[in-house]
């Protein structure tokens, strides 16, 4: 019997045959080396998104021909099936449809920040679209930097960036009415 071949890679995903007997972690991020928080790994079909946050724009793919939205980006629409497809500039605005505050935090690099909040929300001129992110008292605010008894399923809110300490910016969401 020959050895097995190496399993083919394509940027953060490894496939593996079914005669692997370890498992990828559950999570292909990658730790930031100055915080040991996580960040973002960009695929092909989601660069462009990473690309616009670090310009300070909120943009979503949406498709050319029906001009349904879409995210996560993925290369073919889900509503029409085309391939083709731009990437639409949001306003930024939205509401907090859904939110967590961990307890105790589910990784150690976060247990200083406790307690933070995990929030999805909803966008306002696409309601299909969710994206998740943190709500922060500013731009650059630390993760628990509002309070968590502040958190309300519907509250309004607006996009802000943030450059990581790996050079990446996150999108992250403030209260319209602080």
């Amino acid at each position: 019997m020959s050895a097995p071949e190496p399993a083919p890679t394509h940027s953060s995903v490894t496939v593996r045959d079914s005669m692997t007997t370890s498992l990828p972690p559950a999570t292909d991020n990658r730790p930031d080396t100055a915080a040991d928080l996580l960040l973002p790994v960009p695929d092909d079909d989601g660069a462009p998104f990473w690309d616009y946050a670090a310009r300070g724009e909120l943009r979503v793919q949406t498709c050319s021909d029906c001009d349904e939205p879409r995210f996560p980006p993925r290369p073919c629409c889900p509503h029409c099936q085309s391939f083709a497809a731009h990437w639409q500039r949001m306003s930024g605005r939205g509401r907090i449809w859904s939110y967590v505050v961990p307890h105790p935090p589910l990784l150690p690099a976060y247990a200083a920040q406790a307690p933070y909040n995990a929030i999805i929300v909803e966008l306002a001129e696409a309601p299909r679209i969710r994206l998740v992110g943190n709500l922060v008292a500013t731009p650059d605010g630390a993760l628990n930097s509002v309070d968590p008894a502040r958190l309300r399923i519907g509250a309004p809110v607006k996009v802000a960036f943030h450059t990581l300490p790996g050079g990446v910016t996150v999108p992250r969401w403030l209260l319209e009415r602080p």
